[in-house]
């Protein structure tokens, strides 16, 4: 296995027209959530995934299942509960500068997630374990399940990969906060966002960010910057540079573009690239995702991320 991830994955229904959400009476229901779309984003680019959830026994479970399996990912460790339903969403598009999302998902069958049900041995067979921070958000017992499969993944060997994904609404700013730090402290790889790095550090200054996520233990550090590309950081500094964003006409849909970032710089460092090359990949995935309705659709295989990468930019540079 290259990547084996945690965490949880929902229904999401999208209106058919934009506009507020209260007009519309027609909608399209996919597959989404933050680990998912980074694992079907590898799969994609030929790598072995694995998925560690629980679902609820209901169709919208059958949907993620389906799905999910569909793409390839190993979902052996996936669980259904019996009294729990499969938490759902909602992405409102009032224009493309304007998207809210309204969330279903308390007391969802993967917000029950306990460290039992995370195997030791399924753990130590991959090469990368990719975490959230969405996932330790959801409940107590979701985030003793993130430290305990973290642990597991440092007894064995295996390399820990942390995107913070800061969801505000799902805890407290204080314990937010806390609790992305001690992972970030267990990480080999951290990818947040400026806007992470301003909530963890108060500066919005990559560099020093990158330097205190190193000062924590992360060996790796790269940051987005949205279109503007992503800064990476490597042994306390001492391999750095920045890597140009690619130039897309329209933005149709931003969620989603930052697992798809992950997916391709893990996609990179599986090929055995450079971290400049691997990030560059990460902004290229990161630009496709956004010129497509929906999380996991523009995602692209390795023909289409080789012709767009060939028609678009996103040099590195140097620091």
């Amino acid at each position: 296995m290259d990547v084996i991830s945690i965490g949880e994955t929902m229904v999401l229904f999208t209106p058919n027209t934009m506009g507020k959400m209260r007009y519309s009476n027609q909608f399209t229901s996919r597959i989404a959530g933050a680990e998912t779309n980074t694992l079907i984003g590898l799969s994609r680019l030929g790598h072995r995934t694995g998925w560690i959830s629980q679902l609820g026994k209901d169709e919208f479970g059958a949907q993620i299942l389906t799905t999910v399996k569909g793409e390839g990912i190993d979902v052996s460790q996936v669980s259904i509960s019996e009294s729990a339903p499969t938490g759902v969403f909602f992405k409102e598009i009032v224009n493309q500068d304007n998207v809210n999302i309204y969330y279903y998902r308390k007391h969802s069958a993967a917000s029950q997630l306990t460290p039992k049900q995370i195997n030791k041995d399924y753990i130590a067979k991959t090469k990368f374990l990719y975490i959230s921070g969405i996932t330790p958000a959801l409940s107590s017992s979701c985030k003793d399940t993130i430290y305990h499969a973290i642990d597991l993944a440092r007894e064995t060997g295996v390399k820990v990969v942390f995107d913070p994904n800061l969801r505000r609404k799902l805890w407290s700013e204080t314990e937010a906060r806390e609790t992305l730090l001690s992972i970030a402290a267990k990480s080999d790889i951290v990818l947040p966002g400026i806007g992470e790095c301003e909530f963890l550090f108060g500066t919005q200054d990559y560099e020093q960010a990158a330097d205190a996520f190193h000062a924590l233990g992360a060996e790796t550090v790269v940051i987005k910057l949205g279109d503007k590309g992503a800064y990476y950081s490597t042994n306390a500094g001492a391999d750095k540079g920045y890597v140009e964003g690619f130039t897309i006409k329209t933005v149709v849909d931003p969620v989603g573009a930052g697992d798809g970032f992950a997916a391709g710089v893990l996609s990179g460092l599986l090929d055995h690239l450079t971290i400049g090359e691997a990030v560059k990949r990460g902004c290229a995935i990161g630009a496709m995702v956004c010129t497509v309705n929906g999380d996991i659709e523009g995602l692209p295989d390795r023909e289409e991320l080789k012709y767009f990468t060939s028609f678009s930019a996103g040099d590195e540079v140097k620091r």
